[in-house]
């Protein structure tokens, strides 16, 4: 073989290689067919090309290119993936902008929907990213910030109370309410000993008490059925009273009572027999009366009964004639 063809060779082989790396480099695999997805993002935060496509950490494609596009006075960015390997991806799933290392090198993760249709060649994912340090930083610090905050008020309040405790008249005040707040303790000591000892000598006359009381809870248990019968009993008088027309006995009695006043007042006031016997006494002077002459009728009977009696064996005496 002449030197010539190969150089010719060498130079073509090398040229093979640049191209196929060059492709590789951009994610394209001359040798293995891909398809292209599209996402677009406001923004892509340092995301460049040949960045990996990633699938629960594991490379699955490459960043390929990086649009900036304008529409209506708005920028966005259109970036072009692609996938090398044989994944099917849901309909709807994001490409995640996400850090890959503490450096802040970027790369993009896959996050499938729920969906059961999947993306062809040339279909748009959602795009989305994670937040910056800048915001992850700011979230992290913001409760903190709000802790630190309401720490400070609460310091503020302290230091007004304090400034207020140095107060001579309020340095006072606290003495006396502690000085009050000790005597109330020394009562309740004293109060608490003297307690003790009642108790302590009149223990016996506690314990006659509670076993009086348990002598009564016990006769009370054993007499629960005659309480029972008690309880049936003036249940039984309520449940007749209830039924038994009360009402109109009341007013029939009142009615009763009002007709006896009428009568009395009537007997009062010298109206029919009953009042003129009670108010007149003409006829306890005419019995009066009849009385007397009754008693003189009586005493001329008895000295004289020829007058009102006349028995003669010979005959009848002329009643007229006068006696001597």
């Amino acid at each position: 073989m002449k030197k010539e063809v190969k150089i010719g060779i060498v130079v073509l082989l090398a040229i093979g290689v640049f191209i196929y790396g060059f492709n590789f480099l951009r994610g394209h695999n001359l040798f293995n067919p891909q398809r292209k997805l599209y996402a677009v993002y406001p923004k892509i935060d340092g995301l460049l090309e040949a960045n990996p496509l990633l699938l629960n950490g594991f490379k699955v494609g490459q960043v390929n290119k990086i649009e900036l596009r304008e529409k209506d006075g708005k920028y966005d960015v259109l970036v072009t993936f692609f996938i090398s390997s044989d994944v099917d991806i849901p309909t709807n799933s994001a490409a995640k902008i996400v850090s890959s290392d503490l450096l802040g090198s970027k790369a993009v993760e896959l996050v499938f929907s729920k969906r059961t249709d999947y993306v062809k060649d040339g279909d748009y994912l959602v795009g989305e990213s994670e937040d910056d340090i800048k915001t992850s930083v700011n979230k992290q610090i913001a409760p903190l910030q709000k802790k630190a905050e309401q720490l400070i008020s609460s310091i503020d309040s302290v230091m007004q109370v304090v400034t207020q405790v140095m107060n001579a008249n309020v340095r006072q005040n606290l003495i006396t309410s502690f000085e009050s707040i000790k005597n109330t303790i020394i009562t309740l000591e004293h109060t608490t000993y003297k307690v003790d000892t009642l108790l302590s000598k009149e223990q016996y006359a506690i314990a006659d008490i509670i076993q009086k009381v348990s002598s009564i809870t016990t006769n009370i248990e054993k007499n629960n059925e005659k309480l029972s019968n008690v309880i049936n009993n003036f249940s039984n008088i309520s449940d007749s009273l209830a039924k038994a027309n009360v009402k109109k006995t009341i007013e029939e009695t009142n009615k009763a009572l009002s007709d006896a006043n009428l009568i009395l007042a009537q007997i009062n006031s010298g109206q029919g027999t009953m009042g003129k016997l009670i108010k007149n006494d003409s006829l306890y002077n005419n019995l009066n009366k009849s009385s007397e002459d009754l008693d003189k009728l009586l005493k001329d009977l008895r000295i004289n009964p020829e007058r009102y009696m006349h028995i003669s064996v010979f005959g009848r005496k002329d009643r007229n004639k006068p006696k001597n």
